[in-house]
């Protein structure tokens, strides 16, 4: 009776130290609903700000460290993007499914040509602390006038 006793207790013991995980949907982070504060924008003047919904079934979007550049924004007009920081949106260290809404201001956008008027988009998608990078999303058209 005494060795049931012990094997019970040292089962429980273990048992209850385990990791708790509450993983519940799919690692891979997805973006949705990207939306901008307005269509027409004059260069160097108006602030651009991008907004989008995210889902990430295991919490580990964003990092500590400020220098961990995890979110990718590019101007279709560009070949390379700009990249910027997102700091975790779930306690470190849990797998617990997390949605929200992200908005971004954007340094002020200009005309490449010498012309009055240039359309563009913008191209988004994050990376987590996995490596796993979101599907991408492009915003609507926009105009940048001078």
């Amino acid at each position: 009776m005494k060795l049931i006793y012990i094997i019970l207790t040292i089962f429980l013991f273990c048992y209850g130290c385990s990791t708790e995980q509450y993983y519940i949907g799919n690692p891979l982070p997805i973006l949705s609903n990207p939306s901008l504060n307005q269509n027409t924008f004059k260069q160097f003047t108006d602030t651009v700000v991008i907004g989008f919904d995210y889902k990430d079934g295991d919490g580990d979007l964003g990092f500590e460290k400020a220098d961990s550049l995890n979110l990718e924004i590019r101007d279709i007009r560009f070949a390379k993007p700009d990249y910027y920081h997102i700091s975790p949106l779930a306690p470190l260290g849990k797998q617990i499914s997390i949605q929200g809404s992200i908005a971004l201001r954007l340094k002020n956008v200009f005309l490449l040509g010498a012309g009055q008027l240039e359309i563009t988009k913008f191209q988004i998608r994050v990376k987590d602390r996995n490596q796993h990078w979101s599907n991408l999303i492009e915003t609507k058209s926009i105009s940048i006038i001078k």
